[in-house]
């Protein structure tokens, strides 16, 4: 078998990658929405993949693997890995799970990711609201996950929240504030804290998702005072989101001061990138994206390795879309005991739950999903009813 053509189309706000053989076989892969403008990064690789054998799929990534990078760059290497996975396992008739090694579970912990609503306000209230309407959610989720401090409106709502660097964004999505908060915004987050755990309780657990942009002081001193709710994590204090670099020393020194388990890893690029994190045990909890990371091989390894030096996974997701759904299902199903919970992604428009092919009605019951026992990654796209979505320019994607 050998590829015959690599296409990427934007449908609706997805790059949906396409690798095509010579057999008739096709593999899907997916980027998140954020990286619409990703699609030439995409198409670039399609000369080092024409004439290579799909199902090599170790041997395709080693010619393109090197040309990622962290966040948002490791995208377009790690769609494509997802459509060899995917053209692999249908030539084999199995769904890529059995690739990787086999299920080590039949059900997939999940949780709420993008299930949530815009909030009212940054008050302890609206978060309090908040939690309260995603613990009636039908998904029943075992956990959930709130964004506070740099990874919040509040950084802007809350008058003197604190003393740094405040970006202009204007919609721009990755740019960074960072700095000093100060005592009324320290004293903010808290309350908010307080007022989600009276509503949550120990029926519901709460992550909080930080920044980045937080300085080691302000992140031990919170990370102490917050002890006492028994949080799930505390992710991307120090780094993060879209920031190309580790910083290690500093997690670890945040790590060893707490009891409150310390999570990173959304933006990391391959498993080279993890190495003094896990090595050193810097952080408790790792994420990475299986569309970031560099693909589900590469989120396997860091897993296996994660798991030898005791640090929990908990993959990040929330924009992958229902293909990369199908993409982080296959790869947890495989993964060791250090498994907590993947981040749960949903359609980023309505009208994908009826382009998509080979999930339920309903995917997640009581925080779980089944594995999907279709060859490959288990899901497909109707062509038909996606065409009306496709720009002139990618009419003839699904030939």
């Amino acid at each position: 078998m050998k590829i015959t053509d690599l296409r990427c189309a934007v449908i609706g706000r997805h790059p949906i990658v396409r690798i095509v053989t010579d057999e008739g076989l096709y593999g899907l892969g997916e980027v998140e929405f954020t990286k619409s403008y990703l699609k030439p990064w995409v198409l670039h690789f399609r000369e080092a993949l024409i004439g290579e054998d799909p199902t090599d799929v170790e041997r395709v990534m080693l010619k393109i693997r090197q040309r990622g990078s962290f966040k948002p760059y490791g995208a377009a290497v790690s769609a494509i890995e997802h459509a060899l996975w995917d053209i692999a396992g249908k030539a084999a008739g199995v769904p890529v799970y059995k690739l990787l090694g086999g299920k080590v579970r039949d059900k997939v912990r999940v949780y709420n990711g993008s299930v949530r609503r815009t909030r009212t306000g940054d008050r302890p209230e609206d978060y309090a609201a908040d939690v309260k309407w995603m613990m009636e959610q039908p998904q029943n989720f075992f956990m959930v996950k709130q964004g506070i401090s740099f990874h919040s409106n509040m950084k802007d709502t809350i008058e003197d929240f604190h003393y740094g660097v405040t970006q202009k964004k204007a919609g721009y999505h990755g740019a960074m504030d960072q700095g000093v908060i100060s005592e009324r915004g320290f004293n903010h987050m808290l309350d908010c804290v307080i007022a989600m755990k009276e509503v949550l309780g120990d029926k519901v657990s709460l992550a909080l998702d930080c920044g980045p942009g937080w300085m080691l002081p302000d992140a031990i001193k919170f990370a102490r005072a917050v002890e006492k709710y028994n949080l799930m994590w505390l992710e991307d204090m120090l780094t993060g989101d879209y920031v190309p670099w580790v910083n290690p020393q500093a997690y670890r020194e945040l790590t060893t001061s707490t009891s409150t388990p310390i999570h990173t890893g959304e933006q990391i690029y391959l498993r080279h990138n993890f190495k003094e994190l896990i090595e050193t045990q810097a952080v408790r909890v790792i994420g990475p994206d299986p569309a970031d990371i560099g693909g589900i091989a590469e989120l396997k390894w860091v897993a296996e390795h994660a798991y030898m030096h005791s640090i929990l996974m908990a993959p990040h997701g929330t924009a992958n879309g229902l293909l990369g759904l199908g993409a982080l299902i296959n790869v947890c199903a495989t993964l060791p005991a250090n498994y907590i919970a993947f981040e749960y992604p949903t359609a980023s428009d309505p009208w994908w739950e009826d382009l998509v092919i080979g999930l339920p009605p309903q995917i997640v019951k009581d925080s779980m999903v089944d594995l999907l026992e279709a060859p490959g990654l288990g899901l497909d796209i109707d062509p038909e009813g996606a065409k009306k979505y496709l720009r002139e320019e990618d009419a003839g994607f699904f030939d």
